[in-house]
Parts: C-alpha cells; structure tokens; sequence
C-alpha cells in the first residue's frame, strides 16, 4: 500500500490494482480497505480500482476532532494521489461519504452507491442510539460500542454473541472509534436533500431486492434526488451484497 498525507497531517493508505479509469471504493462502517478486495479483484481488468483506509481505520492515521470535512479531504487527496478524477463507489456509510465528496466539488467523474443508510421518520430512534455511543466511546468500551452498533443496525442476540467469539472481533474493536464518524456522516439521519441536488455527476444507486423495504426505500428516495440519478434493484441480494452482483452492476454503469 502507498500513503498520502491528507490536509490536516493525517497519512491515509491506499492502495491499486488494475489499469483503465480510476474507480475508488469507499468501505462503510467496521471495514477497511481489505474488506473491497474480492471485488476490487473482479473490476481490475476494466479500472484502475483504488482501496484505501478510511481514517481511524487499518494502517490509515486519525486526527481529532473529528469532521465530515476532514474525510472528504481525505478522500480528494486519495483522487490526486491516482491521477483524478475518479468515479467512486460507496456502500452503505461509505456511500454517503460519497455524496458528499460529490456535492462538495471533489474531482469526480461519477458515483455509484448501495444502499445508503438513510431513514425516514426515527429521529429518535437515532438519537437514543448516538447518546449511548458516545457514551460507550468516552469510556473506551469497544466492545460495547461493536454491540450497540450490531444491534441497532437489527442483528439477533445469539449473532452477536457469536461475533464476539470469532477471531474477528479484536479487528471490530480496533475501529470501533469510528462508529462515531459513520453516525456523524448521515446527520439526523434522513435523506439529505438540499446536498443530493448538488451532486453535479451521474449517479446510480442500488439496493438488493431482498432487502428490507426500508433500504429499498431510501435508495430510491436518494435516486430520485440526484440531478443525474438513476434507481437499480439488484435482484436477490441483501444488505451484504455478492461482488460479483456489484461488479456486473458497476461495468455497465461506468464503462461506456
């Protein structure tokens, strides 16, 4: 992996395979950049596909406090290190930093994004979840903080108790800090509609069919909004989507 130093002294690593236009893939919450190997691996005959390290995460740095401004700097300076502009494609969390790295002007071609994890209508709901991970995270219980996350996102007890005895879950704590982010990055929660028309790009967005009608929801409700959006149900996919589902999606998106 290679690094860039990001505008406020963060170094931010990146990595590359592939050749053709540069597509970066922004991870969502709990994953770095390894977690987008299997379908980097798929789409690096066709793209100069770009992994990286999200802040806070893997072998990238951190620098408090945090701020949505910090990560979208970030993620333009990951673009320049590549040569730009780039398409981009972010799942879940990661596809609302996408949004806004493309509403704030960032050198990028195109984005692609599934499921952005808006909601309609649980402001509550997620400031009862917000109040106790902060909570969590001051008195640095990682683990609990992993729990809460797993719960609110809808996860059974007796999976998450399995999680916790995996040999993942050392690495789920290693990130867990970054919760916070991910919960910065979708505000109060609900389709950003005012930063969705300025999107200046084409974008796709997609959800799995079998999904529930929540996310399904939301994905349209954020196509919808975009200048240049376009609404894909990729059928029989869930929330933790197949590659090789996205890649065939991403091809025709993005190639001409």
């Amino acid at each position: 992996m290679d690094t860039v130093v990001s505008r406020d002294g963060t170094p931010i690593a990146y990595g590359t395979r592939g050749s053709g236009p540069a597509l970066v893939l922004v991870g969502g919450a709990m994953t770095t950049g390894e977690h987008a190997a299997p379908l980097a691996g798929l789409l690096a005959d066709s793209f100069t596909v770009v992994t990286y390290d999200r802040r806070g995460r893997g072998r990238s740095g951190d620098t408090r406090p945090y701020a949505v401004g910090r990560e979208v700097e970030d993620l333009a300076e990951v673009i320049r290190a590549v040569g730009g502009p780039a398409a981009l494609y972010g799942v879940s969390s990661g596809a609302a930093l996408a949004l806004h790295a493309a509403s704030a002007g960032t050198a990028v071609s195109r984005v692609a994004l599934y499921e952005p994890p808006f909601t309609v209508g649980e402001a509550d709901r997620r400031e009862a979840y917000r109040s106790r991970l902060v909570a969590l995270l001051a008195a640095d219980d990682r683990g609990g903080a992993v729990e809460l996350f797993m719960t609110h996102i809808g996860l059974p007890p007796e999976m998450i108790a399995g999680a916790r005895r995996s040999p993942a879950w050392p690495g789920l704590e290693a990130v867990a800090p970054t919760l916070a982010y991910d919960d910065e990055l979708l505000g109060d929660g609900a389709p950003p509609l005012d930063r969705l028309a300025l999107v200046p790009v084409p974008a796709l967005v997609m959800a799995g069919s079998a999904s529930p009608p929540a996310m399904t929801e939301a994905a349209r409700t954020v196509a919808e909004a975009l200048p240049e959006g376009t609404y894909r149900e990729l059928g029989g996919q869930t929330h933790d989507v197949a590659p090789e589902a996205v890649a065939a999606a991403l091809r025709e998106f993005l190639l001409p």
